[in-house]
Order: structure tokens, then C-alpha cells, then sequence
């Protein structure tokens, strides 16, 4: 686990998952029941494979993703959400909700659940 700035609990959160990406491979997984690399890099917002490879590996390593291979190939793996990462869902749902509410032009993909 990395270190913390502060006693912060948003300042904290934000040290595990608040770079550019990390919520966004999160989201696919919560709402477009995405679970393979090819899946996150079919995402609109053009996630390269190095940084992919290693929001992963974090993920992974904070316990918030598992991964276990779905062919005889050893690096072909499915991603889920851990009960850890499930639980960040309220917190996307909210951003989702208040995208919806305060960004013009913004709205959900055919495919993506409707927050409740």
C-alpha cells in the first residue's frame, strides 16, 4: 500500500484511485460488465496498453480487482471486482448522477446500466 499525504480520507482515496484512469477501468467493470484487456481498450476514451497493464496490476494490488485466466494461454485473464471494489459503486453512481445533472452533453452509452 502507498503512503498517504494525509489523514484525509479524500485525500487518501484519491491517492489509490484518483489518477485519470483508474475509475474509468472501475466503471466499465461496474456498469459495461467488462472483464478482458480487449474489452477496457474498446472504451472511448482510448486507454493505452502500458497504462491498462498497470492501472490492472494496482488495482489487483489493492484488492479491488481479481483476475484468474479463462484459456490454456497464461496471460489471457478475466477481471472482477473483488467485495472491495464493488463497493465503490454508490461513489460512481453519485459521480454518474451528478455528470448527468451539471456536464452538458453528457449522457449514457445504449449499452450501460441506468443508476437506480
Amino acid at each position: 500500500m502507498q503512503e498517504r499525504r494525509s489523514s484525509c480520507p479524500i485525500a487518501g482515496t484519491l491517492d489509490l484511485i484518483g489518477d485519470r484512469w483508474t475509475l474509468l477501468i472501475i466503471r466499465d467493470m461496474l456498469f459495461l460488465k467488462k472483464q478482458r484487456f480487449e474489452e477496457f481498450l474498446d472504451s472511448p476514451e482510448g486507454i493505452s496498453t502500458n497504462v491498462l497493464t498497470d492501472r490492472l496490476k494496482k488495482l489487483e494490488q489493492l484488492g479491488l480487482v481479481a483476475k484468474q485466466p479463462y484459456s490454456t494461454h497464461a496471460r489471457r485473464m478475466n477481471y472482477h471486482l473483488t467485495e472491495r471494489g464493488e463497493s465503490l459503486r454508490p461513489v460512481l453512481k453519485s459521480m454518474l448522477k451528478w455528470g448527468l445533472s451539471n456536464l452538458p452533453d453528457t449522457h449514457l452509452p445504449p449499452d450501460q446500466e441506468t443508476p437506480a
